[in-house]
């Protein structure tokens, strides 16, 4: 280094930015980049822009439409701090965003990722992002790049803030959405693992008024590994599926009244059943709130994570498959012509 660049670290520094820290996390990053490496990607990490080819990729599609959504972990990311596990919260990150851009029928290409953080630790960066690499492998996409941004000043040592970007393609004759549901169309809801990551402000509430711990037993583990229990990524469910259904829903902040509507016509509703089961760590914080069964369906996704609108003829196919890719699913309703969401 010279001492020019020497004297610029050395100022950078005592701003508290750490270049050093810097260039140890992008080498701790490679490997995790390289885990979720697929046709396609013509570039790897360290450019101004990830490059990936659709040609090289095998997509041979007549008519192509790329997809793409971003979302964050909300606060989430608040027990993941306080409880110093930050594993799995690459996962929700991966998810949000992917699960989004499904319900279009899209195949995840890739992802790129953007971690903000008061002060740059290599070992905390590198637990993060190896949730992301994870959430990456399990849709099919590629980690591509992104940015990690020490911000000393904005954020609390220790504290961060995760969001991520995806792409995808579909076939444009073969695209999901409400304009193909029907009248009687079997609504099918594929299920969660938990709170997934919204309601999070809430939950938080609930924890202090009732003076919860983190700590405390809880299943086969602790209350707060139960409510970082990562988010469900259906890209598999879809690809699997996507030619034998109308449209999908996923399920995230306002439940499913405010989420089926998206994927209905206007002027449709559903009836739904509650016959799902419910996991337990949503129950436990719905009893501490005293909240309504009414109050939850409008906050919380109750234990559906993702609703698919299925002609009659398609469900025993539709319910094999999902069977077969290792997911949950259960017959929950049927769209109506009447608006509005009955349960």
């Amino acid at each position: 280094m010279s001492d020019k660049s020497k004297t610029r670290a050395a100022s950078y520094e005592e701003a508290g930015v750490s270049l050093g820290a810097a260039q140890e996390t992008v080498g701790r990053y490679r490997k995790l980049v390289h885990d979720t490496h697929r046709s396609g990607v013509l570039s790897g990490i360290g450019g101004f822009g990830a490059l990936f080819s659709l040609k090289d990729a095998g997509v041979q599609l007549n008519d192509p439409v790329l997809v793409s959504g971003t979302d964050g972990v909300g606060t989430k990311l608040k027990l993941a701090i306080e409880m110093g596990k930050n594993d799995t919260i690459g996962i929700d990150c991966v998810a949000m965003c992917v699960n989004d851009i499904v319900v279009t029928g899209a195949e995840p290409l890739f992802f790129l990722d953007y971690l903000a953080t008061g002060c740059l630790d290599p070992s905390q960066a590198e637990s993060i992002v190896s949730g992301i690499s994870k959430g990456c492998v399990e849709a099919g996409c590629a980690l591509v790049g992104g940015e990690t941004a020490e911000m000393p000043g904005f954020y609390a040592d220790g504290d961060y803030d995760v969001a991520g970007f995806c792409v995808g393609v579909v076939e444009r004759s073969m695209m999901l959405g409400p304009e193909r549901v029907k009248e009687s169309d079997v609504l099918i809801g594929l299920a969660s693992s938990g709170f997934h990551s919204n309601g999070y402000s809430l939950i938080r509430k609930i924890i202090a008024e009732h003076q919860l711990s983190l700590s405390q037993p809880f299943g086969e583990g602790t209350l707060g590994e139960a409510l970082l229990e990562p988010t469900v990524i259906y890209s598999r469910a879809i690809r699997a599926i996507g030619g034998l259904i109308h449209s999908a829903a996923h399920i995230t902040g306002g439940g499913i009244e405010e989420n089926l509507p998206r994927a209905l016509p206007e002027g449709f509703g559903a009836r739904i059943d509650q016959t799902w089961e419910v996991p337990a760590v949503i129950e436990f914080i719905v009893k501490k709130a005293g909240l309504s069964r009414e109050e939850c369906m409008n906050i919380f996704n109750m234990g559906i994570g993702m609703i698919l609108a299925v002609p009659a003829a398609n469900v025993d196919a539709v319910m094999s498959q999902l069977e077969q890719t290792g997911y949950r699913a259960s017959r929950i309703g049927v769209v109506t012509t009447e608006a509005g969401i009955v349960f």
